[in-house]
């Protein structure tokens, strides 16, 4: 019977690694956490509001789990509270983002192709790629050819081949589900990102209050 009551009782927490509202937002628990908790409870879990993002606030705010557990035993005194997962959720702040007008869209678009080909082809001339080349057709053919076509031209479509299916996209079209490398090393930089945010936050925290005492 006890353990019946104290169930009837028990909610679950898992709150979640980022969070994206607008300025002005109110920040309620069931956007930043999944939540499991009797049905008498769950409406108003679900509904509470632990944050009201101001003009004051920038880009990037820090939710403490402990922050999320002051707000809940408020309402539901006798709650019996278990937390899993992160005890920190980044709330980021969107803001409405400024359309970049077409002749600087184009501008960065020429700088981005023609630098990485400038970079493709001094790279190719570092390790003499071309004298390799001639090299290869003269050993095949039996005949020297300062133009080595026959491989040149092979080479240069399975470079265009090889970065489509390493970058795993054709324009916007994904090839297959598996993520790409740049991919995994965006969501790599972007995890550090978040530990660093969560970090430095704590330390202020500790700083603030040392200040104060």
């Amino acid at each position: 019977m006890w353990e019946v009551r104290v169930l009837e009782k028990t909610i679950y927490l898992r709150l979640r690694q980022r969070v994206q509202v607008r300025p002005d937002d109110k920040v309620i628990l069931e956007d930043m956490a999944q939540i499991i908790a009797p049905e008498y409870m769950l409406a108003a879990l679900q509904k509470m509001v632990i944050y009201k993002v101001s003009p004051r606030d920038l880009n990037i705010i820090v939710i403490d789990v402990m922050k999320v557990l002051e707000k809940i035993t408020d309402q539901f005194k006798e709650a019996d509270i278990q937390t899993i997962g992160p005890v920190q959720t980044i709330i980021e702040v969107v803001y409405k983002k400024k359309r970049v007008s077409a002749p600087i869209f184009l501008l960065i678009w020429f700088l981005l192709f023609f630098g990485s080909a400038l970079a493709i082809m001094n790279f190719h001339d570092d390790v003499s790629m071309r004298s390799v080349q001639a090299k290869l057709t003269t050993i095949i053919t039996g005949k020297q050819d300062p133009k080595p076509f026959l491989f040149q031209i092979p080479y240069s479509i399975g470079l265009g081949l090889g970065m489509i299916l390493f970058f795993n996209h054709i324009f916007r079209k994904r090839i297959n589900e598996e993520p790409s490398p740049l991919e995994v090393e965006m969501f790599n930089y972007q995890m550090d990102l978040d530990n660093y945010v969560i970090i430095s936050q704590n330390k202020e925290s500790i700083k603030r209050i040392n200040d104060d005492d």
